[in-house]
Order: structure tokens, then sequence, then C-alpha cells
């Protein structure tokens, strides 16, 4: 699923309206038309994906994998805020700051134990075959 699909939804489910909404009703009067807030929003969740696609390049590095999680963790975040912050998917208050960073550190490490649990098994896999060969 794409990221600005699966943020759409979450910001649906948000709402609690029982509706579907593309986009934040807050970014419909920011754009003036819902037709400019949705190209607003594809355009921007393409600098949102862009930001992470180039993050990326951080795990090719041969540091600490503490160093590079913590690493790409900042960059992402930070690269990411503003995107989060202009097409209103957060409250523009401290309280909705904190929770875009929380939120965004809490999906992160999921998906983070989720990869390390994943290749761990595969190293792990890797090895017994290895070993089987000796």
């Amino acid at each position: 699923m794409q990221v600005e699909t699966s943020i759409t939804i979450a910001i649906s489910l948000a709402i609690g309206d029982g509706r579907y909404d593309a986009v934040v009703p807050e970014l419909i009067a920011d754009a003036g038309t819902e037709l400019n807030a949705v190209l607003l929003q594809a355009v921007f969740s393409l600098l949102y994906g862009a930001a992470f696609g180039g993050a990326s390049l951080i795990w090719e590095t041969e540091r600490s994998l503490l160093r590079m999680t913590v690493t790409h963790l900042a960059v992402c975040s930070i690269a990411t805020f503003p995107i989060a912050y202009w097409m209103r998917w957060m409250e523009h208050s401290l309280g909705g700051v904190l929770k875009y960073f929380g939120i965004f550190a809490a999906v992160y490490a999921v998906i983070w134990v989720t990869q390390y649990a994943g290749m761990k098994r595969k190293v792990r896999s890797i090895n017994q075959k290895v070993n089987e060969i000796k």
C-alpha cells in the first residue's frame, strides 16, 4: 500500500465520520478546491517517498547499526516533518508536533524490529546451509 493511501485511510479513521477523505478538510481550505488539494498532496507524497529513498543510502555505510538507525530515523523524521505539517496530516500545535514525532517513532520502531527479525532469520538460515555443506 502506498504511503499516501495509508495516511489518507488513517486520517479518515481519525476523523471518524465514516467517510473516506482523500485529503484533510483544512488542506482543501488552504488549496481552494479538493482537486488542488489532492494534486498538492500527491506531489508532496512523492517528496515524502524521495526523502525515505534518499535516506536509504545511510544503510550502505559501514558504521554501527545503532548509529545508522539513529541517523536514518533523524533524517527521515526531520525531512518529512515539513511535509506532514504543510499537508495538515498533523495538528498545528506543540501537542500535534509531539504527537507526530511520537507516532512516527513508534511506527519506525515497529518496522525496524520487523526488518531486523527478518534479516536475523535469513542470516540464521544461510548459516545453517553453510554448516550443512561442511
